[in-house]
């Protein structure tokens, strides 16, 4: 069993930056792939970033290509997202998700993953 907890969010400026943090629980959680998604009122959840259990493996959806970045730090059982230059289209409520696999890459859809945090808010003010 993993738990998962998100921290980071808030209010930004469009053009500006925030680092979100996910905190997990549990002994081998270096043995997870790992992912961000985020949900947008009256939206489905969407895939934003994923990472493979070694970290070097990362993907992005295009929206967020060359502005986001995911990392992770086995030691500290973290992993986090960069977001710059971020967008009103952004905003969004972002949750973390986690996986045991020791595959090659990284996830990109919901089912594929089984545990998630509770999420935290992204508001981008333009």
């Amino acid at each position: 069993q993993v738990q998962l907890v998100e921290s980071g969010g808030g209010l930004v400026q469009a053009g500006g930056s925030l680092r979100l943090s996910c905190a997990a629980s549990g002994r081998t959680f270096g043995s997870y792939a790992l992912g961000w998604f985020r949900q947008a009122p009256g939206k489905e959840r969407e895939f934003v970033a994923g990472i493979n259990w070694t970290g070097y493996s990362t993907g992005y959806a295009d929206s967020v290509k060359g502005r986001f970045a995911i990392s992770r730090n086995n030691a500290k059982n973290t992993v986090n997202l960069q977001m710059n230059s971020l967008k009103p289209e952004d905003t969004a409520v972002y949750y973390c998700a986690a996986r045991p696999a020791r595959g090659s890459g990284y996830y990109s859809r919901e089912v594929d993953y089984d545990y998630w945090g509770q999420g935290t808010q992204v508001t981008v003010s333009s």
